[in-house]
């Protein structure tokens, strides 16, 4: 039998519908709560536990203590072994004593929050021990995390009957505070050994390539989003390099790591959250322009979660408009998404038709 551990950090990723970016600092917790922000990484993770209920026998689960593990355990009808204790507000403090006693014990680590939480516990591990992410936060660069909570439990059952393989993973983050600026600076903390198991655990994240040939291609699809724009539907641009092309040609300002919303041919609203999209587009005709994030191909759920299931389903699966350029997509056969909700997810299986230059469109499977 083997010994799992199991992390939890509770408040990770409650920055992303509200807009902020991440959760990193007291300060950041209180604003994103102030705006509504809500917990999801118990939620989550008591999915990846469910998703293991039928091979209870084959592990023994060790948590931390309170909502960094045990709850979410309790609440799955789990017997752990609970280790430390945690008072009602968490820091990544309890997430480095967390892994510190852990490390000695368990045969791997899963741990449910975002980058910052992955490399506090890579600090103590220090890729001694097998580590695996379920995606809780807003940005999650690194190759550590699972594509969602069901994926995780799939690599961890392969894992428990010796079926995976491990390999060296790219723990990567981002200063927060530059990030909020529009500066996306990612660098490289460290590596974890991580169990892989194809299309069930990311890579990680890249920026699109600096090229000319790269350029032109977001500036055809560009020009050809724009042709097709209707007045008095309202456009969410969402975050990233080649959406913000399409800002550029208009002539208008947009927040490069940020959603904004285009009204014919005008920012109306800029770096918005949840709350501000749904209160701009009830009752009119909307659209969502989305690119897939380079080397990992989410269109959701990475780095984007103001764009939230509510959102998606107010709007329909058949007014998003996926751009990409030729290189991104001859570098995958697929699209995914991890809004957070698995009906969704479901439903948003299937096909979608892809901008990739001007006039021209393929077909490319969520």
């Amino acid at each position: 039998m083997k010994l799992l551990g199991l992390i939890v950090n509770p408040i990770a990723g409650m920055g992303g519908s509200v807009g902020l970016k991440g959760t990193d600092g007291a300060e950041i917790i209180e604003e994103a709560i102030d705006l509504g922000a809500r917990r999801h990484s118990p939620a989550r993770t008591e999915e990846f536990l469910r998703q293991l209920s039928h091979i209870e026998s084959e592990f023994e689960l060790i948590t931390y203590a309170g909502m960094m593990g045990e709850e979410e355990a309790l609440n799955c009808g789990l017997k752990p072994r609970v280790l430390g204790k945690v008072d009602q507000k968490t820091s990544r403090a309890d997430t480095i004593e967390a892994a510190r006693l852990m490390k000695e014990t368990v045969d791997i680590i899963v741990f449910c929050g975002g980058d910052g939480t992955a490399i506090d516990i890579v600090e103590v591990i220090d890729a001694k021990i097998p580590l695996l992410g379920i995606p809780a936060g807003v940005k999650m660069h690194s190759a550590v995390f699972a594509l969602n909570p069901q994926a995780a439990a799939r690599v961890i059952t392969e894992f428990l009957y010796d079926r995976a393989y491990l390999s060296d993973a790219e723990v990567v983050d981002i200063d927060e505070q530059a990030y909020r600026r529009g500066d996306l600076s990612p660098r490289i903390y460290g590596y974890a050994l991580t169990p892989r198991i194809l299309d069930l655990v990311q890579n990680m994240k890249m920026p699109s390539a600096e090229t000319e040939d790269e350029r032109e291609d977001q500036k055809g699809l560009a020009r050809s989003v724009i042709d097709k724009m209707i007045d008095g539907v309202y456009y969410i641009l969402g975050p990233g390099t080649t959406v913000k092309t399409i800002a550029e040609i208009l002539g208008v300002e947009k927040t490069i790591l940020g959603v904004d919303i285009l009204l014919n041919k005008k920012i109306i609203a800029k770096d918005v959250n949840e709350n501000e999209i749904l209160a701009v587009v009830e009752g009119k005709d909307a659209r969502i322009v989305v690119s897939p994030i380079g080397n990992q191909f989410f269109i959701f759920g990475r780095g984007n979660q103001q764009i939230s299931p509510s959102v998606i389903r107010k709007i329909g699966k058949s007014n998003i408009i996926v751009i990409s350029t030729r290189d991104k997509v001859r570098k995958t056969t697929l699209l995914r998404v991890d809004t957070g909700d698995t009906e969704l997810d479901k439903q948003m299986r299937g096909y979608i038709r892809v901008v990739t230059g001007y006039n021209e469109e393929t077909l490319m499977r969520i």
